[in-house]
């Protein structure tokens, strides 16, 4: 079993692709996930994981999506090696997202204008008005 669970927030604002031929959307972008621990100095540290989206979330995540935007991931890990331009071998390690919820409002935004998830139109939040409620 392949799964990852994670959620931290992006180092850098995402870079949407299309790959040659096809015509794939590929969106790439860095996470940065604390650890569950402090370091000997007292500090937090975190790690900074690479993710990649694919097709209609891959254009989500970058429309709408920004550096420092606190996001929720699953997806799987996958490793890949390739041949560089000095004939060395490079391996990469990254995780590909089946799913990308975004935890918080965009800077600026508030009520219906932010989208908390990655399907548009759901996890919005619509303040009521409590006289409203029959209960």
């Amino acid at each position: 079993m392949n799964k990852v669970f994670l959620i931290g927030r992006l180092t850098r604002d995402p870079e949407l692709r299309f790959t040659p031929g096809s015509g794939l959307a590929v969106t790439t972008f860095s996470l940065a996930v604390d650890r569950s621990y402090v370091s000997q100095n007292g500090q937090r540290e975190a790690d900074f994981i690479n993710i990649v989206c694919w097709r209609k979330l891959a254009e989500l995540v970058a429309n709408n999506l920004s550096k420092g935007r606190l996001v929720g991931i699953s997806g799987s890990i996958q490793t890949r090696k390739y041949q560089a331009q000095d004939g060395s071998n490079r391996y990469v390690t990254e995780v590909v997202a089946d799913e990308v919820k975004f935890l918080d409002w965009p800077k600026g935004a508030s009520g219906v204008e932010g989208n908390t998830s990655s399907n548009p139109g759901y996890g919005e939040f619509f303040p009521t008005d409590d006289t409203e409620i029959p209960f």
